[in-house]
């Protein structure tokens, strides 16, 4: 018999000289005294995903590694909905920013994560208000988690609604699978789920008054910082003050934009609503107009990282106006001295974009949000890069990311150090970052994307389903000009 203590399962075995003996050991899971249901490997959720020939084995390799670690983070969110959990060991549920971008990114893979967490995450949209777990009316939520604290109301996570940005990214996804697939008919389905996260950003967001998505948690328990950098010293002037809530941070303004534009497209298509699409168009150009005027800082030719409780321009010089050019907002005139600073030497360390420019107060190259590097910020960045034109900044960026990935035995982790090629001859390992994680699973797929400039052509066809998608995608690594060159 085995004796199971705390941490080890032994066994006492006699064996006589020349024998073998086998032991199999068969592990059951269980949730309130129920068999957990594993998913059937031929129902894997990335089971279509096309092959990708190259001679760079670095890209190769670390796709299939992606493929194959986006696929183990799969679970079932009820019902048979499979989407991509955030992350092992600590992210095992639905996040609601990390499953959208993660949907996101990986729609040269195939539809259905993105109709998954669009389902799922509907499903849990708030409908009142609650101050612990810092719900709205309309709200997409952060955290989904069933464990014990949670089923005893010790912690706010059943769910958890403490995000910024997961609400205006359930719209831009949900565009963005139309654009891929032409599927009309989840439009109309999650229309009512559509309409309630636009009464949100235009009813509910807005915390101080002056028209941006803006965050402040209600919770005892609640997250300080509500967008992706969530960590709790994520947002800091450039001499190291925390920034004091509510605070509006760049980015999320920009998935707001990108989410009215495309939900105006929806509701042209689709919905046959004429007036809102009208409505949202106007909104959305009255953002552009009045975002400029207010983040851009004059005297760093820079965005600022977010506005305060008060107005005041966090001034850091940090990655996030990166992702600005993948949601459109930023006129030309500005991309190309956005696109120069995240080059530039005190973002950009030869491994990646840092999520904080080196001499900037808060600056630490092993912090979690201060100065390290992030994969899927980086491949956001690179996105939007392409989409302004700047082909070669993208390419730069991506060839920087997949010369790191052989350092991690080709699996890109959640976040590694923000040190230089000439300080370091391999990237850091930050030491407790997830791996797998899902949206650093989905970096490489968005950086093909990218670099290869993949795009639905035209109006969305009419027949959806897998079948519309492609097989095998081909990557030279001439097409990443820089490779394994620190210098380019």
């Amino acid at each position: 018999e085995p004796l199971a203590e705390a941490g080890s399962i032994s066994f006492s075995l006699r064996i006589g000289p020349g024998e073998e003996r086998g032991v199999l050991v068969s592990v059951v899971l269980e949730e309130d005294g129920e068999e957990v249901r594993l998913v059937p490997r031929s129902r894997g959720l990335y089971k279509g995903a096309p092959a990708l020939e190259s001679d760079w084995e670095a890209l190769r390799r670390t796709w299939e590694q992606s493929v194959e670690d986006l696929e183990s983070l799969a679970f079932d969110a009820g019902d048979g909905l499979l989407v991509p959990a955030a992350g092992s060991p600590w992210y095992m549920a639905l996040f609601g920013r990390d499953a959208l971008i993660t949907a996101y990114q990986t729609m040269l893979l195939g539809s259905e994560p993105a109709r998954n967490t669009l389902r799922a995450l509907a499903r849990h949209q708030a409908t009142v208000r609650d101050d612990f777990t810092d719900a709205e009316p309309g709200k997409i939520p952060h955290e989904l988690r069933s464990g014990e604290l949670a089923r005893f109301g010790e912690v706010p996570h059943s769910p958890y609604y403490g995000t910024a940005d997961a609400t205006p990214l359930f719209l831009v996804l949900l565009h963005e699978l139309w654009r891929w697939t032409g599927d009309a008919e989840i439009v109309r389905e999650l229309e009512g789920a559509a309409r309630r996260c636009l009464a949100w950003i235009l009813d509910h967001s807005d915390k101080t008054g002056d028209g941006y998505v803006a965050y402040a948690t209600r919770s005892t328990e609640g997250l300080r910082n509500q967008g992706w950098k969530d960590h709790y010293d994520s947002m800091l002037f450039r001499d190291g003050t925390l920034a004091e809530p509510p605070v509006a941070p760049c980015e999320v303004q920009g998935y707001v934009y990108d989410a009215l534009r495309r939900t105006a497209g929806l509701a042209e298509e689709i919905w046959e609503d004429k007036a809102l699409a009208a409505d949202l168009r106007e909104k959305a150009g009255e953002l552009k107009a009045r975002f400029d005027r207010d983040y851009w800082m004059e005297d760093r030719s820079y965005y600022a990282l977010a506005l305060d409780g008060e107005g005041r321009q966090v001034d850091s010089i940090t990655s996030n106006p990166g992702h600005l050019l993948w949601s459109g907002l930023l006129p030309p005139e500005k991309a190309r001295a956005v696109a120069d600073r995240l080059l530039g030497e005190r973002l950009f360390s030869g491994w990646g974009v840092r999520t904080m420019a080196e001499g900037e107060g808060g600056y630490d190259p092993v912090s979690y949000h201060n100065g390290s590097v992030w994969p899927h910020d980086n491949a956001l960045i690179a996105h939007g890069l392409a989409c302004y034109g700047f082909h070669r900044e993208a390419s730069r960026i991506a060839a920087a990311l997949l010369d790191a990935a052989p350092h991690f035995g080709y699996r890109l982790p959640e976040v590694f150090g923000g040190h230089t090629r000439e300080e370091e001859s391999k990237p850091v390992e930050y030491p407790t970052s997830c791996s797998p994680q899902a949206w650093a699973a989905g970096t490489t797929p968005l950086l093909v994307r990218a670099v290869l400039g993949i795009e639905p052509d035209g109006p969305p066809p009419e027949e959806t389903g897998p079948e519309g998608y492609l097989r095998e995608v081909r990557a030279p690594k001439s097409v990443f000009p820089g490779a394994g060159d620190p210098s380019f």
